[in-house]
């Protein structure tokens, strides 16, 4: 006869079976007999967090620095709603993660019981699946189908809510059969035709850019050489969403930098002015696109995605493909070798006024800042961070704001899974439970969560995470003392109306850090700078790093919402190249 287990075995022995390796979560009613069943799985490392918002993100982070899904384990109610936030912004990002809720028993369900609430009603909208566990039978196959949807296609949350009294009814288990990789040819609906017309596009156009996105990420360390061979024998100009980042060297001569609305002005101009644009794992959002009836209005548009309800989404495309970026770049790769095998050369003399061009938006050097020799400037902070650590295969994560933008543009990616941020979500609080995550999965790494005073101070109990396992993450605060990128908005656009952006009442960052029982830092001038970060990085121990910084420095170039990618706003010291009248007023 057959053993019989729990629901609760179960459940790990179905994390088992997917070579889990931690879980993070925070124990409550509904969950107490998986809780308890924990103590018979070695192999599963849990991680107690000090809210479930944070146990989502920090599944965020550890799933996007290692490819691997992130589990998340829940109690029921508000264990549940508190982890929404996180599962809307892995949703938004195509992060895969496992989030398994405890339920009130069954015949509970609907009665308004202690701690109930229809958490499969209210995770719909931002989980690619859920599933509420009505028989202890069906579990395993449940749990199992649960990251085969979480990790292949387009990647992302799902939710499996199991009632209590199923985590202690006992069956036989089911062991997930054993597959080959989903993530490609079944989601591949391209074919030659298509690659075929994309080479002619490729060949005839004289002034190409490669747009690419979090899609390239997500399709493996396979994508990210694949993208980098395909710029190399093309010598087309490439560009990179927020997500996107660190699929393509960030130094290298044919990076135009990041685009969107802080994005570089030669990319955004470049990809106004193209005449063929290979989107590649990206999504048209809106940060990107500006106005979309002034969007790259010349150009010939080929969107590739593993996604094809995000094909013609937001932007009309004229040639999809829908597959893995991976297998589409390698058969576009072995085509246009087979077809035209020195193309790079031979396209060098169609596409050189291109690049003259490129050259000519370079020169306006749109990233640059007045230094003061007096006060931090963020961007002068961001940059001595980025010298200080790039040879030490850095992870970085980010909260939201003007100093994520800041360090997308100042912080240079080399390598694929070294940035994570909050991208469609925007999520304020996001990089101190990630930098955990980041940590957990890379425990003998240096892992900065770049950070704003208001965001961090949303989860900032999660350093007691980081203390409890001794994870030396470091938080880089850069301290204006205003939600900086709302008093942004509000000096620009709002009249400066600086309505509830000032952050009054600050804890002392040194002595909150001490109170949690890691290392408390401040640097106040450009002088002491170096030597602090040094120190920071040096401590082996979590580290809050308060950075006080200019208190009025804005974060350019910008583009107005509802404006066109190629009106941009440039900073005060753009004024002389571009003959801009008065601090961001006038559009470039």
């Amino acid at each position: 006869m057959s053993k019989l287990y729990s629901g609760a075995e179960i459940v790990f022995k179905c994390l088992e079976d997917q070579d889990v390796e931690y879980i993070f979560g925070y124990p409550g009613g509904a969950v107490l007999p998986i809780y308890d069943e924990l103590k018979n799985h070695e192999s599963i490392k849990h991680i107690l967090v000090r809210h479930e918002q944070g146990a989502g993100h920090a599944a965020e982070g550890y799933a996007r620095s290692s490819g691997k899904p992130g589990v998340v384990l829940v109690t029921s109610g508000p264990g549940a709603t508190n982890a929404v936030t996180a599962l809307t912004d892995a949703y938004m990002d195509s992060i895969p993660l496992v989030c398994i809720s405890g339920q009130v028993p069954t015949h509970l369900i609907g009665t308004d019981a202690f701690q109930e609430c229809d958490t499969t009603g209210i995770t719909r909208p931002c989980t690619k699946h859920n599933w509420l566990v009505k028989d202890v039978k069906d579990l395993s196959k449940i749990i199992h189908k649960a990251f085969e949807v979480a990790t292949t296609g387009r990647p992302g949350p799902v939710l499996v809510d199991i009632p209590k009294d199923i985590q202690f009814q006992k069956t036989k288990y089911v062991g997930s059969i054993k597959r080959k990789k989903l993530n490609g040819k079944i989601h591949n609906k391209f074919n030659q035709s298509e690659i075929d017309q994309l080479v002619k596009l490729m060949i005839n156009s004289s002034r190409p850019i490669l747009y690419t996105g979090g899609g390239v990420i997500n399709s493996g360390p396979k994508a990210s050489e694949l993208l980098r061979e395909l710029v190399s024998l093309t010598g087309f100009p490439i560009t990179s969403t927020l997500q996107g980042l660190g699929s393509y060297p960030g130094d290298d001569n044919q990076f135009l930098g990041m685009l969107g609305m802080h994005g570089t002005y030669e990319a955004n101009n470049a990809m106004h002015d193209c005449d063929l644009m290979i989107n590649i794992g990206a999504r048209f959002d809106d940060r990107i696109t500006g106005k979309i009836d002034e969007f790259s209005p010349k150009s010939k548009k080929v969107h590739i995605d593993i996604d094809p309800s995000s094909i013609n989404k937001n932007v009309k495309v004229d040639l999809p493909i829908v597959g893995d970026v991976s297998e589409v770049m390698l058969l576009v790769i072995k085509t246009l070798k087979k077809k035209n095998p020195n193309f790079a050369s031979s396209n060098k003399e169609k596409t050189s006024k291109w690049w003259e061009k490129i050259s000519e938006w370079r020169s306006v050097n749109s990233l640059n800042f007045i230094n003061s020799d007096k006060t931090i400037k963020p961007q002068h902070a961001i940059q001595r961070l980025y010298e200080l650590t790039k040879e030490k295969d850095t992870y970085i994560t980010t909260e939201v704001g003007q100093h994520q933008m800041w360090a997308a543009q100042h912080y240079k990616f080399n390598k694929p899974n070294r940035w994570m941020t909050s991208g469609g979500l925007g999520t304020m609080g996001y990089g101190l439970p990630a930098a955990v995550g980041v940590q957990i999965a890379h425990p003998d790494k240096l892992v900065v969560d770049i950070a704003g005073e208001a965001s961090v101070l949303m989860t900032i109990q999660e350093m007691s995470t980081a203390v409890q396992y001794n994870l030396p993450i470091k938080i880089f605060i850069l301290n204006n003392e205003y939600m900086g990128m709302v008093r942004q908005w509000q000096e620009l656009l709002h009249e400066k109306n600086y309505s509830e952006s000032y952050t009054a009442a600050l804890p002392d960052f040194v002595k909150l850090a001490e109170a949690y029982g890691c290392v408390g830092i401040r640097a106040k001038t450009p002088d002491e700078l170096d030597e602090k970060i040094k120190e920071m990085i040096n401590v082996n121990k979590p580290v809050i790093f308060d950075c006080l910084v200019d208190k009025e420095e804005n974060c350019f170039p910008m583009i107005p919402s509802g404006k066109p990618h190629n009106q941009m706003l440039l900073g005060p010291n753009d004024q002389k190249e571009n003959k801009i009248t008065g601090k961001g007023k006038t559009l470039v």
